[in-house]
Parts: C-alpha cells; structure tokens; sequence
C-alpha cells in the first residue's frame, strides 16, 4: 500500500502542462515504426498471461470449480496456458480446515481492530474440498497454480499440512508455493503484521523456517518469492540469498506492483496512470540481473492499475486498459517472465482491506464492484455468469505476443504519448502499438523486415473515450504489406496488433 511521492505529483504537473500543449498541437501526426530484429530484448513465454485473487476466494469452493463453467471459458479464451496466482492481503488470515475438528488460530497482531488498518479483521477458512475443486478448474483451463501459504498470522505447522494436501491434489498444475504477502510492508502502521523495528533478516529466517517445513512434508517443493509490495531491495536481497538456502528449489522471484494510489486521492488520474513511470525501469534494472544471475525468472505476481481495489471510472476505463496493454509489453521488455493482475469481488476484496473500498464514489459504482472490484479483469459470479471487463481485452491482446521474442524497436511517435512494441516467432511478426495520447490521432509508417508475410490481421481495442467502461471493443480485420513496408492508422486512445503469418 502506496503514499504519494513527488513522481505522482510531478507526473500530475507534467500531464498538465502536456494538455495544454496538446490542445495547440495538430489533431493528427505522422510518425514511423522500424524494427530491429537484431536486437532481441526477451523472450515472452506462453504462461506470460495471468490473474492473481485472494485466497480467501477459495472460502467459497463454488467459484473456482470445473462446474463453473463461465469462469473456465473466460480463463480459456485469453490463455491455454495462464497462470493463477492465490495470495493478497487475506491469504495472512486465510487458515487450513483440515476437518471439522481443525480449531481456527487466535489472531494476535497489534493492527486487528484498528479502523487505520488495511489487513482483513477475520480469518477465512480454505477446506480440502475447494482445493480438490480447484484442480478440477485448472484442468478445465489449462492453467497452473501459484499458491500463496500464510505468513502474517501462520506458523510452520500449520503451512507444511496445507502445503501437504495441496502439493498431492493440484500435482502438476503447482508451478510453486509462496510463502507471505508483501512482507515488506508488515511493520507499516497501516499493516503491523510485525513490530516495527523487524526487517529483512528477521523476514529470512521466520521464512526459511515455514520454507523447511514445507519441504519436510513436500520433499518435492518448489518455491517463489519474495513477493514484495514494492521493495526491490527485498528482491535483490532474497534473490542473492534463498537460492543458496533453497539449493535450487527457488524458481521465480516476485514483487508486485501498483501505477497509482490511493484511489480516493485525486492525484490517482487518468492523466497520472498513462504517463511514463520511472519507477518500472529503476526496479527492474536492480532485479533483473540478480534474477539472470542465479537463473531465476521474474514474475509481476500481483498489481494493477490503482492500489486498494482500483478507481471507478480509471481502472474499469478504457485507460486502464491501455495502461495494462503498455504495461505488460513494457515489463516484457524489460525482462519479466509474466504479469499476474489482481481482481475479483468487491466483497473479498473489501474484506482484504479491512472492510473498506476507497475507489467508489457512489451507489453505482457499488453495484459494478459487486460483481468484481475496478480493477477486476473479469467481472460476474458462478450465479450470474461472468464477462470480461477493458483490462481482459488488454490482456487478449498481449497474448498475440506470447511464445516469441520481443526485439527493439525504433518509435518516431513526434511527441505523442504512444509506444510500439514488436516479437517475432515461428508463427510470424507480431507488432502491438498503444496511442495513449487523449488528443492525437497517428498515422504510423510501418518499416518491417523483408520477408514478413504481405497478408495479416490487424487487431484493434478500441472505445468511445479514455473514461468509457463500455462500448469498449477488441475486433479483428485484414491488413496487408508492400515490399517490407505498410501504414497503420491509430486513432487517439487506442490499440493496435499486427499479425503477419
């Protein structure tokens, strides 16, 4: 959970003054794409795509069942190879029912039943039904696992005999077990899952003791971490060391990430989210040798547009959406492995906040959080079916990019807020170009390598303005080349993917 630093605000001052500029700015702009095959960035695996819920989700085994079968169709339709990620604020009061006879712990932290608190105010039950249900729904979709066990409030014990039952009923579809949920920011005011002088070293050693344990019970056990809020020093820090603990056990680093927040706060704008944010390069600069260094991924295992469940009419826009879009190509770029973004319910959501969402504004905006909070990629429930909201369709459209390499590219965009992005596979050349500015249209002169195919398909994501939480739409229709060279139109707030072969 985020403050305001001076980046939010100079972005907001900086946005402001690009406004004004904009409005004196010719309404269209012409603007070149050259690729760069040479350069290869990365290599976007097939499992890049992903959602991350809490843990507390499973207290209902209901949703996440084969039987639900709108839910598994949507899982399917963006990926056969996603990644589900089980964690959040409420996996630390989530607590292993292994029978009838298992007693619910005691909670005895300092932060239960303060109003200034953001962590759940009670513990949620996962049984061994909604885990066997659970791998019913991942064969359903295809997907594995990440699987969050309780730090905040569990114990060593009580996470090995959890471990235990999942590592035998989910198999193969485990990817690996985390241990916490932003342990970095446990000693916060707002948090106070530890005291507040508790730092890194204590965090290592309270979790290789649960990690040991686990072990013992899943001799098999894989592991990642350390799934921090936002520090990227924790992430250095445990890459350089759990590997040597672990002795190769550790398959993924983890952090998470939020663009904006808190959502009440007017600073959390459109203006805000759609500008560059230097704080992505800085982490991923720290991380991403540490990770290559010890052969590590990096996985984005929990974020999304606004922290504390999104922002009405920003995180559930058509902005979010170009935001996801930029941001996940971005990431990719960079040298991530995948992006797990956070949904769900407004009412799970809620209760991981300690019974509160900041990002409603009014009855309405109620109504649309029941369903699945703001910054929900999905929205619906097992009775009423689900849908995709403007992040889903963001997501679509990275997946055309999955299973390739991304390589460089050189954007002549004339000063408009837009970026380009380019992957290449067996399959064929794929581009995905993102036109965040509010005020201009562009025409894109496309120069591509010689042998990409003359026929294509041009992908679109589309909406009636950057506010719009309907009407947005993610058609497709034909494209075509000349001789290694083709133009694109790119109405202001849009999207684009180009598929050759």
């Amino acid at each position: 959970m985020k403050h305001i630093d001076r980046r939010t605000l100079l972005a907001g001052t900086l946005a402001g003054l690009a406004t004004l500029a904009a409005r004196a700015a010719p309404a269209s702009s012409s603007t070149r794409l050259t690729l760069r095959p040479d350069r290869v960035l990365n290599r976007l695996p097939g499992s890049y795509n992903g959602f991350s819920i809490e843990t507390a989700t499973l207290e209902d085994p209901e949703v996440y069942h084969a039987a639900n079968r709108s839910l598994v169709d949507l899982f399917r339709r963006l990926s056969p190879h996603g990644v589900l990620r089980l964690g959040g604020n409420s996996s630390e009061f989530c607590w292993w029912k292994a029978d009838e006879h298992s007693q619910r712990p005691e909670i005895h932290v300092e932060g239960h039943g303060r109003t200034d608190n953001w962590m759940p105010q009670k513990f949620h039950a996962i049984t061994p039904s909604a885990v066997d249900n659970l791998r019913g729904f991942l064969d359903a979709c295809g997907w594995t696992c990440i699987y969050g066990l309780n730090f905040g409030t569990g114990s060593p014990a009580r996470d090995a005999a959890e471990a235990a039952y999942v590592a035998r009923a989910l198999g193969d579809r485990l990817r690996y077990f985390q241990i916490g949920n932003e342990p970095d920011f446990y000693r916060a005011e707002n948090n106070l899952l530890r005291p507040r002088g508790w730092d890194f070293p204590d965090y290592l050693a309270e979790w290789m003791a649960i990690a040991r344990a686990v072990i013992a019970a899943v001799p098999e056990a894989r592991f990642g971490g350390p799934d921090v809020g936002s520090s990227a020093d924790w992430v250095v820090r445990f890459g350089n060391a759990a590997p040597r603990l672990l002795e190769g056990r550790l398959l993924e680093l983890t952090g998470h990430y939020y663009a904006e927040g808190p959502p009440d706060s007017p600073q959390a704008n459109i203006e805000n989210l759609l500008a560059a944010d230097p704080r992505v390069a800085e982490r991923m600069d720290a991380i991403i040798p540490v990770a290559r260094a010890h052969q590590l991924g990096f996985r984005m295992a929990e974020g999304n547009s606004c922290y504390r469940g999104g922002k009405a009419g920003m995180s559930n826009a058509l902005a979010g959406a170009l935001w996801g879009l930029d941001y996940m190509l971005d990431m990719g770029a960079r040298g991530c492995q995948g992006i797990n973004f956070h949904g769900g319910g407004g009412s799970v959501i809620s209760s991981a906040l300690g019974d509160k969402l900041p990002g409603a504004r009014d009855a309405r905006d109620l109504e649309i959080a029941r369903l699945g909070t703001f910054y929900s990629p999905i929205a619906g429930n097992p009775t009423e079916g689900y849908s995709p909201r403007p992040l889903f369709h963001a997501m679509q459209a990275v997946e055309l990019l999955a299973d390739a390499n991304l390589v460089g590219t050189e954007f002549d965009t004339g000063g408009a807020n837009a970026t380009a992005y380019a992957a290449h596979s067996k399959a064929g050349w794929r581009l995905a170009l993102v036109n965040k500015d509010a005020n201009r249209d562009l025409t894109v002169d496309l120069e591509l390598p010689r042998d990409v195919p003359r026929d294509g398909h041009l992908w679109r994501l589309t909406g009636p303005s950057l506010e719009a939480i309907d009407g947005i739409r993610f058609t497709a229709s034909p494209v075509r080349s000349r001789r290694g060279r083709a133009r694109l139109e790119l109405p202001r707030a849009s999207a684009a993917v180009i598929c050759f072969g």
